[in-house]
């Protein structure tokens, strides 16, 4: 394998199956926190639900889902009945194997009609997207007038060390702001992911865990390389400063 898109498929697609394998291995207790490997803590999770008023009647579409790990979450602090997309097989079939939600591959136009979902959430996905703006504007165009949009975003504090990470286009936090409102949105709140606490011990155990039998079964073959070098230089990235990351919510603003 070779070139960013196989890169960016070790990470998202042949490891989304790989993780759902371990934690079925491992059992229904580490479901949620395996699918919410490398996405989000419980902290930012419950910051995004604070803001976003989800309940058993909310339509909810979580984009670029992955397993599925955080709208599990969602449901089971919510009621949440939750819908994910994601544009790789491997990620569907893993949600859909762990959680059982309703589960679409899609990348780009998304299969709802206009104005079909009140609460869209996308985590750590502005990132990985080349037309961020056409995004965007396609999570707009499905929410409803009064609809609300989280998001977790990873972005630049210096641009050119933020390049080193392959299939990813960090934005700096000006760019985005901009992005955000020349896209009809307006942010209600932010705050950056390192003012939130950290995950519970038992959790970053299970996620060890799970790293630990992915590793014993995969780690002689080149996607399980590509993938961990991947995650180690992110981490790099987040450690030194050059990528920080931040939770937005926002609301859709009337254009004329």
């Amino acid at each position: 394998m070779s070139g960013d898109g196989d890169r960016m498929r070790a990470e998202f697609d042949t490891l989304a199956t790989w993780t759902a394998d371990a934690a079925l291995e491992l059992g229904p207790d580490s479901y949620v926190a395996a699918g919410c490997r490398g996405s989000a803590s419980p902290s930012a999770l419950r910051w995004l639900l604070d803001q976003l008023d989800l309940g058993p009647d909310t339509a909810f579409l979580d984009v670029g889902a992955g397993v599925g790990g955080p709208a599990a979450f969602a449901a089971a602090e919510t009621g949440v009945r939750p819908v994910l997309t994601d544009p790789e097989a491997g990620a569907c079939a893993a949600a859909n194997r762990l959680f059982g939600h309703p589960t679409a591959r899609a990348a780009g136009p998304m299969p709802f009609r206009t104005g079909a979902v009140d609460v869209i959430w996308s985590l750590g996905v502005v990132c990985t997207v080349d037309d961020q703006s056409g995004f965007l504007s396609e999570l707009r165009r499905v929410l409803t007038p009064s609809g609300r949009l989280g998001l977790l975003v990873f972005e630049s504090v210096d641009v050119a060390s933020s390049d080193e990470l392959v299939g990813n286009h960090f934005p700096s936090r000006q760019s985005l702001d901009r992005l955000l409102a020349d896209g009809g949105w307006v942010v209600v709140d932010s705050t950056p992911v390192s003012a939130l606490g950290q995950a519970p011990s038992e959790w970053e155990s299970t996620i060890a865990e799970v790293d630990r039998i992915i590793a014993r079964d995969h780690a002689d073959t080149p996607v399980w390389t590509m993938a961990a070098e991947q995650g180690q230089l992110m981490g790099e990235l987040i450690a030194r400063g050059v990528v920080t990351g931040r939770l937005l919510v926002a609301d859709r603003a009337q254009l004329g």
